[in-house]
């Protein structure tokens, strides 16, 4: 099932899991039924920092959180880096978003370790609490988020299994993301752990930023060096643009396509036959926990310091049943950059 989520008395528990040890996901986890605030005691001021709104990922993540704020009653203010590159644009944006009248940073990173001195800066002033891409724990005082490693693992498991040691062979292309962001490190060691014992074989890899333009330009080049490929697995937008890539060269349904996460293009895939499985994380729930643990933080009733949802595998036997309004955001939903 998808997790029981909603706003208002009528859904009024959450169903999560946390960390036996806060902020290590290899640390045991245990599922919580998680009650939300009903309102906000004050009208707080959150400054909320994403890597990108290029994809529909982090669309989804500010859908949650518009609707969570506008559910307490508090303000929100969003800001964007534009890309994984650009670490000294984040930073330059915290700094200025957080420099008066805001009462808490909630920050999705760019990178696992470049923002700890500017984090560390802020947090001496106003609370830090991160959101969706792992962080260095630092002056960090909450953490909404998932096992990226898992993500990577429930994709390479998902391989493995139709692809088991002694099976014939098949080749994979590999797009993990921007090397030394707050996810790709650990999505690809669950990824390539989880194909050690299977007849899957990675046979080329390309590193780079999640923009369509981008990532367009490394499948192609990866289809040149590698035309045997069987599989082209990576992130939401590798496979939403390998789908067009393949169908132009006449490859679509011969080199089949995975993802390890989960948007509204490979929402479209799955259900059009074109990808074969992603992840889900829900965005939209991480979205509204990283506003609701804020809050909760500044109010001093904040339990429980590292939450987020389940991670389900979607695919087409069961994209139907696990929906959509939980992972994504509606198709209306334009970026709102801030509540009032």
């Amino acid at each position: 099932m998808a997790p029981a989520f909603g706003a208002g008395a009528q859904e009024p528990v959450w169903e999560l899991e946390t960390w036996e040890v806060p902020y290590d996901y290899s640390s045991p986890s245990r599922p919580v039924s998680y009650e939300p605030l009903a309102r906000a005691t004050k009208k707080w001021r959150i400054c909320a920092s994403y890597p990108h709104l290029k994809d529909s990922y982090w669309l989804s993540v500010n859908y949650g959180m518009v609707l969570e704020a506008e559910r307490l009653g508090v303000a929100l203010q969003v800001v964007e880096a534009g890309g994984y590159p650009n670490l000294a644009r984040q930073s330059a944006q915290i700094r200025e978003c957080t420099a008066s009248g805001t009462d808490i940073l909630v920050v999705g990173t760019v990178s696992f370790e470049g923002l700890t001195p500017t984090v560390l800066e802020i947090a001496r002033r106003l609370p830090v609490t991160a959101v969706v891409n792992d962080i260095a724990d630092r002056g960090i005082s909450a953490k909404t988020g998932v096992s990226w490693t898992i993500m990577g693992s429930s994709i390479g498991e998902y391989l493995a299994r139709r692809h088991p040691e002694g099976s014939a062979p098949v080749k994979v292309a590999w797009f993990p993301g921007p090397e030394g962001s707050g996810w790709v490190p650990f999505v690809e060691a669950g990824f390539r752990e989880a194909l050690q014992e299977s007849s899957a074989e990675i046979v080329v890899t390309k590193y780079g930023d999640t923009g369509r333009e981008i990532q367009l330009i490394l499948l192609e080049e990866a289809i040149e060096e590698r035309p045997d490929v069987d599989y082209i697995v990576g992130s939401a937008v590798t496979a939403e643009m390998a789908v067009s890539a393949l169908r132009a060269r006449g490859l679509l349904g011969r080199i089949r396509i995975l993802a390890d996460y989960f948007t509204h293009a490979v929402y479209r895939g799955i259900k059009r036959r074109r990808i074969q499985a992603a992840p889900t994380d829900f965005p939209v729930v991480q979205g509204r926990l990283g506003i609701e643990q804020a809050v909760r933080l500044l109010e001093g009733r904040l339990d429980l310091i590292h939450l987020g949802p389940a991670i389900r595998l979607v695919d087409l036997e069961n994209v139907d049943e696990l929906g959509t309004g939980t992972s994504l955001a509606p198709a209306w939903f334009t970026p709102r950059f801030i509540v009032e």
